[in-house]
C-alpha cells in the first residue's frame, strides 16, 4: 500500500458514511414508484443497514415480512456493484423463466423487488429491496461440529452448481462463494441461496470474455481461504474460479479443513500451496481425508475445473452427474433435502450432543487424561469458536515457501 502523505491543515482520506438508522413505518419509493414499508433493523454492516419490510399498507410491519431492504449512503460502493448484478440478473420473471426451461423445483438466487434513492435530511440513501431468507451455513457448519454430511455435501454442490450456471449465463461471476453467503430459505429450510453480490464480476459484457491477464494490484480478490487461484494472481474473476472456490468449499464442509489453513496471514503461501495441491489432486485428498473416507467423485470434480481454460465453458450437466453418481455411489438420491434440523424460520436447534469424528476423538483423549484435563479438553471443544491447525512440525517457525514449478495451468 503506498504511503500517505498528510500535510497540516489537509484531511485524509474520506472514511465510508454510516447510513442512518431509519425508524419503523419509514416510507421507500422505489424507481416504478411502488411503496415499501420498513420494519426493524435485521442486520447492520460496512455497508449500512438490513431491514425487514413489506408492501406499504397501513399496517405495521411484522416480525413474518417475506422482504428486506439493504440501505447504504449513495456515495458508498458496495450495494451499487451488487445492485448492478440484481438489475440485470435477477428480476422474478427472468428466474422464473429459467426455472421452467430448465426443470428445476426453484433456483437459489435471490428475487430483484426494486430500488431506488431516499432522500432525508438534505441526505441521499440508495436502497434495493430483495427475498427475506433465513439462517446463513457458516453457523450451521459451526454448530455441527464443523462438519458436513457426505449427502448433504453433495446435495449443497449441485444447487449451487444450478446457481452458478445461471450467474454465468447472465455474463457475471460471483467470486466469493463460502458459507457465510449460503442463506437457507426463510420458510422452506431445505432451499439454499446464493447471496452477497458485491465482488461479482461482468466477466462477459455482450459475449465478449475478458483477456486472461495478471494484475499484481488486485492480488488475492475474494476470501483468502476460497477464492480460486486466479484471483491471487491477480486475474479477473472467471467462470471456472468459480466452480474452483465450490470446490474447495466442499472439501472443507466435507472434511472440516483445507491444507492451507495453517498459515492464512500469508497469502503468497495460501495461493502456492493451492498450487501445489490442485496439481496434484490425489495427494490434495490424501492430506483432507482418510483413505476410508476419501470422496472420490469431489476429486473427479476437481480434475474436470482445474483442466478448463480461462475463458471455457464448463461442462456443469457433467460435474452434476459427477456429484449424482456420488450420491448413488454412497445409497442416496438427489432428494432436495439437506439434513438439518431447521425450524420454518430458519433457525437451526442446538443438538445435544453432535456425534462428528471431531467430537468422538476429543472425548476419546480427553478420556485417557486425568480429571481436570479432561475437563479442559472437553471444555475446549465444546468452547472452541476459531479452528485451528499446527503447521507441518509442531513448534516449528512458518514453513519456508519454495519456488514450484506446476503444469502450467491453461489460459
Amino acid at each position: 500500500m503506498p504511503n500517505i502523505k498528510k500535510s497540516a491543515g489537509k484531511k485524509g482520506p474520506r472514511k465510508r458514511k454510516l447510513a442512518e438508522e431509519f425508524p419503523p413505518g419509514e416510507v421507500f419509493t422505489d424507481l416504478l414508484k411502488k411503496k415499501w414499508k420498513l420494519g426493524p433493523v435485521i442486520g447492520k454492516g460496512g455497508f449500512g443497514c438490513l431491514y425487514l419490510a413489506d408492501v406499504n399498507s397501513s399496517e405495521s410491519v411484522t416480525s413474518d415480512a417475506p422482504y428486506v431492504i439493504k440501505v447504504e449512503p449513495s456515495d458508498n460502493g458496495p450495494l451499487f456493484t451488487e445492485l448492478s448484478f440484481y438489475m440485470r440478473a435477477a428480476k422474478p420473471e427472468l428466474i422464473k423463466k429459467w426455472i421452467s426451461s430448465h426443470k428445476l423445483k426453484y433456483l437459489g438466487v435471490p428475487k430483484y423487488w426494486g430500488s431506488g434513492l431516499h432522500q432525508k435530511n438534505g441526505k441521499s440513501y440508495r436502497f434495493m429491496v430483495m427475498d427475506r431468507l433465513g439462517k446463513d451455513l457458516q453457523k450451521i457448519f459451526e454448530e455441527q461440529g464443523k462438519q458436513f454430511s457426505h449427502k448433504t455435501v453433495l446435495q449443497l454442490g449441485l444447487r449451487i452448481l444450478d446457481v452458478l450456471e445461471y450467474v454465468h449465463e447472465h455474463e457475471y461471476v460471483h467470486g466469493d462463494i463460502k458459507a457465510s453467503n449460503l442463506l437457507l430459505g426463510y420458510k422452506v429450510p431445505n432451499q439454499v441461496y446464493l447471496v452477497d453480490y458485491g465482488l461479482a464480476f461482468r466477466y462477459s459484457p455482450e459475449g465478449n470474455h475478458k483477456e486472461y491477464k495478471e494484475n499484481p494490484k488486485r492480488c488475492h480478490d475474494g476470501t483468502l481461504e476460497f477464492t480460486s487461484i486466479d484471483a491471487h494472481k491477480g486475474v479477473a474473476p472467471s467462470r471456472r474460479g468459480d466452480l474452483e472456490i465450490l470446490g474447495y468449499c466442499m472439501i472443507c464442509w466435507l472434511s472440516g479443513k483445507l491444507p492451507w489453513e495453517d498459515n492464512l496471514k500469508n497469502p503468497d503461501y495460501v495461493k502456492e500451496s493451492k498450487i501445489r495441491n490442485t496439481d496434484n489432486i490425489s495427494g490434495f485428498m490424501s492430506k483432507c481425508f482418510t483413505k476410508e473416507d476419501k470422496p472420490d467423485e469431489v476429486a473427479r470434480y476437481m480434475e474436470k475445473v482445474m483442466a478448463l481454460s480461462y475463458t471455457e465453458k464448463p461442462p456443469y450437466q457433467e460435474l452434476r452427474e459427477i456429484f449424482l453418481q456420488g450420491l448413488q455411489d454412497i445409497g442416496h438420491k438427489d432428494d432436495g433435502i439437506l439434513d438439518f434440523e431447521v425450524s420454518l424460520n430458519g433457525d437451526v436447534p442446538a443438538k445435544p450432543e453432535l456425534k462428528t469424528k471431531r467430537k468422538l476423538v476429543a472425548a476419546s483423549e480427553a478420556a485417557t487424561a486425568d480429571e481436570d484435563n479432561a475437563e479442559i479438553a472437553v471444555d475446549g471443544v465444546k468452547n472452541t469458536k476459531k479452528r485451528k491447525h499446527a503447521s507441518p512440525k509442531m513448534g516449528a517457525t512458518k514453513p519456508k515457501l519454495q519456488k514450484i514449478s506446476p503444469k502450467p495451468r491453461k489460459t
